[in-house]
Parts: C-alpha cells; structure tokens; sequence
C-alpha cells in the first residue's frame, strides 16, 4: 500500500480562483498517480458533498472531501494559496486546502488515518508549520507525521504516517491513536472519576458530558468537532467524553459513562444512531460545525441547561429534522425544516391512496365513489367489486392524510413527544373541515406547545412520567382547546375560499397558474419549493371527489415534474458529447425516472452545472404545465408517471404536453453548453501550449461556481 500523500500531491502555489477549480486542480494530481479513475465523476462526487455543507472551516482551512467508486485507494492531496479560496467559512477564504479522497470501501485503517489528520487541524502548530514551509517534500513529510511542526519538538501531536508496507510510523503512532481507542481510553478515565467519586476519594467532581459528533462523509468534520470539543473541555475543567459516529464505525460509550454523564453534546449532521441512550439529560444539539467553532459555548450552554433543569424527554432517533432548532438558523429555515418532516411523512400516504382510488376508478368507472361498502357487498368475480374494494382502501389512507402531516409537524419541532397532540390536532382539523391549512396550523401549535412544556423546570420525580402522560395530555388539550374554539372556524373558511377559488379557474388564470407551477416543480429538483407546489397538488386531490380544476393542477404537476430527467437524457443522447462519461451514464437511468415521475434523477446534472440546467428545467416545466392546463388533462392519481397515463384526461395532448416541454428543455441545455464549450475553446486557444496540461478535457463538464 503506497503513501497517503507525497511530494507530488502537494500544491504550495495553488493558482485556483474558486472551490471548484481548486478541487480540479489537486484532483488531477490524484489522477496522473493514479488513485483517481474518472476525474469528472470524482469531481461530481466533491461537489455533491459540497452542496450538502461548506467545507470551509474558520482558521484559513478547506476540506473538500468525499467517498467514491473513482478512488483507487484513501488518498489526500494539500494545496497552499496565497491569495486564498472561498470555501465558506465565516472568517473568509481558506489558504490551506486538503482534498481528501477516500474509495466507496475503505478501511477502517485508512480512515483512522485521515481521522487523525483531521483532529491535528485543530492544532495550531501543526497548521503554522504548513503555512511556512517552502518544500513539497518536507510538507508532504509533516503532513504524514515524519517531521514535527516544531523543529526539536516530539511528533506527539502529528498525525500518523503509513509507510509503503501500510504500517503506522513510529512518530505518528504517538500521535494519533484510533478513535475507538480514544473513546475507551476516554471512557476509563471517566470511570475512574466515579469510582473515585463513589469512595469520596475527591472533594467535588467536575462537571460530565458526553457528545457524539457525526457528519455525512464521516471522514473530516466528525473528527475535527471530537479535538474540538475534548480540548475546550480540558480549559473548562469539564470531563468531556466524545463518540465519534464515523466512517470507519464507532466504539458505543460505555453505558456507566453516559448514565453519570451531567449534559449531552450532539453536534452532527446526520441522525445520531441509538439516540434513546441520551434520553432525559441537558441536551445542546447542534450542526457539526458548530462543534468546530465555538465548542466553548456549547459547554456553557449545557452546563446552564443542566443548572435549570432543562432535560430532553425522549429521543426520537432517525426524524427528518433532527436539529430543527440548531442554533443560528433563522426562523424562515427551521419552518422550513419543520413543514418539510410533515410533507416527507404524508407523500407516501398521497401515493398509496391516491393510486388506489385511481385504480379503483379504472376498474369500476367513475360511479364507484357511489358504491355501498365492501363489507356489505363484495363478490369475487365481479370487476365493480374489486374497483370499490380499492376505492374504499385508498379513501382510508387518504384519510391519514392531514393527521400525518400535522403529527410529522409537531415531530419535527418537538420529536416524540409532539406526535401525539400533532396527530389529534390533524384529526380535529378534518372534523371542522379546516382541511390541509388546519392540518399545517394544528402541527405548528402543537409542536409549539410541547417546546413549551418542556422549557418548564420539572422535579426530578415526575421526569420519568412527562413524555408518556403528562406532555401528552396537557398538549392535546392544549391544542383542541384552539382548533375547536378559537382557530379552527377562521381556518376552514379561507379553507372552502381557496376551494372555490380553485374551482373558478379556467382561461388565462388557468394557464398562468400551469406555468407557475412548473416553475416550482423544477426550481430545486425535489427539494422545498418542489415539495410545495406538489403538496399544493396533492391537497385539492386528497378528498372523495375532487374538482375537475383539482385535477387539472395534479396533472400539470406531475407533467412539469417529468421534464427534467427525461430532457436530460434526451441530450445526453443527441449531444453526448457536451457531457462526461458519467453523465452519459446517468442520462440511460434518467429516462426511467423520468418517466417514474423523479424530479431527483436530474440533480446529477444540476448539480455538476446549475446555471445552465437548471434555468433550462424550469423553461421547460413551464411550458409543459401551461400546455397541460390548456389541454385540460386531468390526474387523478398523484404519482405513477407515464404508467398511470390510462388513468388521464385527453392523454394523447397531456403526452404532447410532456414532450414540448422535453424538447424545450434539451434545445436550451444543448445551446448553452455548446456555447461554454466555444468559450472555454477559445480561451485555451489564446492561452497557448504552455497551459494545456492544465485545461479541462475535451467533453468534459466543470462545476460552474455559484
């Protein structure tokens, strides 16, 4: 097993301008050693990585990082800008770059190594002695732990080094021992202090805390929040014991640990697995980063919760929005967050239901919302009886609907404790007819209600019964209490408003409310603005009979939300050479999805160049969606794609529709990548022989910056 870093992976006049370009640049050293296969879908796998969260950390460093089935072996290569590259950090640009590449399967040895790496960024001599150091060789050497950032100093703080055999040196196994290691060294110590405490061998113990730190990769930020931490709890005089959740697996604290623990730290992006184990403690839970950049705080802000009594009540491990509440979101983001639990719950109620009530319609006719109950009447052989039979099973699961996402609400905001007053809240709501609007405001108000709740300095006595008896019965009194008396009539008459109003559409309105949507449904490509104009759908479909205008916005919903995979694949097929073998690749899945009705399988697209797809998307869903409006094509079902198009209204122009806005989408896509492609010919034309080592592949995509 060769070195993770050498003197050719090192750039101590990194030129690059941007993220991206910085990324490329150091990749390509990768791949001219050989441990990168296909530059360009490494590189797509870099940048999703980094649109899921700024690498940038405070302190001048960028850690682009990522797992990929390009990567040969774990490999790191480091650049050094003078002039410094933004990577998001809220000090400023970075000078001191690490792009870290690690292969889909990698050991746990070599993420033990690249773990070390990222506990001895936070190490202040480590990252001077990279700032001065003028050789590729000698920084390559520090970085491995051959040479201590001191001179005469111990290697004791570098991070460990692999030799060509892939054993630890000597140097830096002093330094860096494995994290499961740490955890059970960390553990022993704190069971020591009880045991001490327990015998009244010290006069006051300190004040306990566990954390756990994780992040989506599991290979730098996970760490980098675990040195963080542990050093500010050594200058707080706190016992500060640290869980890492990351890739290469996590040692579990030892139950004693986090039973004596005094506070609870959990800074991650990613669920925190077995999360229970916490339950009923001082809790801070926050991002990743935060663990990175004011671990001080976090202490303080545990330590007043603990002093207050504030405990959490359950966890609820695996919510969508785990960190709702993180602190430094703004309002607008945690409603966001919170909304978006809901609609993630309820969509596949909307799926399920919705296809079986179609179903039953293409079985039974469109009488068999009139037919009696199937447990009245139901004969084997009978087609009518299996139509009502489906009919009757997706009205139940429609049924589901406004409870789920008002619970899903509250679960989001408040976790375990908030489903119950959430769901009868959604019930409540379906009672006075307040509808999907009552549904969103029973969720909030009850969410609300339980965060309140728990803000209340409880005696110690009662702690063990809050989550199961008294959150419970005080929010769903709570919130009936509102939804029947002082809320709930206002909400269903703007309710019946917006209903009628839907019902009153038709001409220009009708077209122009098309285009919007399909505007929305290819903004983001599944995310939050997708999301709502789908639920908006969803919502005027989700009763026993729904209006034709109902319809009519379903199916230009569901239209506009097939274009995007289904153009990107179109010009991956006519134009395949304005795009990399990679997305080649994805355009032959794109046509499934496509025609599945998944926005998402356009993301890979967007993702590698957003402002070119994307605009592209969202012309074309507009004009499928006006078209759609237009023709009058009507949807009952709320999702199936091209395989419940025997279940739509005038389908031959609905498909026209389709395709109008695919074509539109691929001339637009074709035309402004063919023009960058001019563009970037034209510049590496003027630039002269000298530069094309370094200039993009023929054929190849780079990320646009943002």
């Amino acid at each position: 097993m060769s070195e993770m870093i050498t003197a050719d992976l090192v750039d101590l006049d990194l030129s690059a301008e941007t993220k991206e370009a910085a990324a490329r640049a150091l990749a390509e050293r990768m791949a001219a050693k050989g441990r990168v296969t296909d530059l360009d879908g490494f590189l797509a796998d870099v940048a999703a990585r980094e649109a899921q969260m700024p690498t940038g950390l405070d302190g001048g460093i960028g850690i682009p990082h990522c797992r990929s089935e390009h990567v040969t072996e774990p490999t790191l290569a480091f650049g050094r800008s003078a002039a410094g590259i933004d990577f998001g950090a809220p000090d400023g640009p970075a000078d001191l770059i690490f792009l870290i590449a690690a292969p889909a399967g990698a050991d746990d040895a070599h993420l033990t190594i690249l773990s070390s790496l990222a506990r001895q960024l936070m190490n202040a001599e480590f990252t001077s002695a990279l700032r001065a150091v003028d050789d590729a060789t000698a920084a390559a050497a520090l970085i491995r732990g051959d040479e201590s950032p001191v001179a005469g100093a111990t290697s004791a703080a570098a991070p460990p080094a692999t030799t060509a055999t892939g054993v630890t040196s000597a140097t830096g196994a002093a330094a860096a021992a494995e994290d499961s290691q740490d955890s059970q060294d960390s553990v022993a110590v704190s069971a020591a202090a009880s045991a001490d405490t327990a015998t009244g061998t010290t006069g006051e113990r300190p004040f306990r805390i566990v954390a756990v730190t994780s992040c989506p990769t599991g290979i730098a930020h996970t760490y980098m929040a675990a040195e963080s931490l542990e050093n500010a709890g050594r200058a707080a005089g706190v016992e500060l014991v640290v869980e890492t959740q990351g890739s290469a697996g996590f040692t579990r604290l030892d139950p004693a640990v986090v039973a004596a623990a005094d506070g609870v730290i959990f800074a991650h992006d990613v669920p925190v697995r077995d999360k229970d184990r916490f339950a009923g403690k001082p809790t801070v839970d926050v991002g990743v980063k935060a663990g990175i950049n004011r671990p001080t705080e976090l202490i303080s802000e545990v330590r007043g919760k603990a002093e207050r009594g504030e405990v959490t009540a359950g966890a609820a491990p695996g919510t969508p929005v785990e960190r709702s509440g993180t602190s430094g979101e703004g309002y607008g983001t945690m409603l966001r967050k919170w909304l978006m639990s809901g609609v993630s719950y309820m969509v596949p109620f909307v799926a399920a239901g919705g296809l079986l009530i179609a179903l039953g319609f293409a079985i039974g006719g469109y009488q068999i919302n009139k037919a009696p109950s199937v447990m009245d009447h139901f004969v084997w052989t009978q087609a009518d009886s299996w139509g009502a039979l489906l009919f009757q099973i997706g009205g139940v699961a429609f049924g589901f609907l406004v409870p789920v996402l008002a619970g899903y609400i509250a679960y989001g905001m408040a976790d375990r404790p908030g489903i119950v007053p959430g769901f009868v809240g959604g019930a409540i709501s379906l009672t006075i007819n307040a509808g999907f609007l009552g549904g969103l405001a029973a969720g909030l108000i009850a969410g609300g209600v339980v965060i309140g709740i728990q803000k209340v300095r409880i005696p110690a006595a009662l702690r063990g019964i809050m989550p199961v008896v008294v959150i419970p019965l005080i929010s769903a009194a709570i919130v009936g209490f509102l939804m029947f008396v002082v809320i709930g009539k206002p909400i269903a008459s703007a309710q019946k408003g917006m209903t009628d109003w839907l019902n009153g559409l038709t001409g220009s309105n009708a077209v122009l409310l098309g285009a919007l949507l399909g505007l929305m449904m290819c903004f983001d490509l599944g995310g939050p603005v997708n999301k709502v104009a789908y639920t908006f759908a969803t919502a005027g479909i989700a009763v026993a009979s729904p209006s034709d205008s109902a319809m009519k916005i379903m199916a230009a919903v569901m239209a506009a939300g097939m274009v995007p995979p289904l153009a990107m694949a179109l010009a991956t097929t006519v134009r395949g050479r304005l795009f990399t073998a990679t997305e080649r690749e994805n355009g032959k899945a794109a046509w499934v999805l496509g025609a599945s009705f998944i926005s998402e399988g356009a993301i890979p697209f967007a993702a590698a160049d957003p402002l070119r797809v994307i605009p592209s998307a969202m012309a074309g869903g507009a004009v499928t969606g006006a078209l759609s409006m237009t023709f009058g094509a009507t949807l009952r079902a709320p999702h199936g794609g091209i395989f419940v198009v025997p279940l739509i209204g005038n389908p031959f122009l609905y498909l026209i529709a389709i395709a109008a806005g695919v074509c539109v989408t691929t001339a637009l896509v074709v035309v402004l990548k063919g023009m960058r492609k001019q563009a970037s010919a034209d510049r590496g034309a003027g630039e002269g022989v000298a530069d094309a080592p370094i200039a993009p592949k023929a054929g190849t995509t780079e990320p646009v910056a943002a």
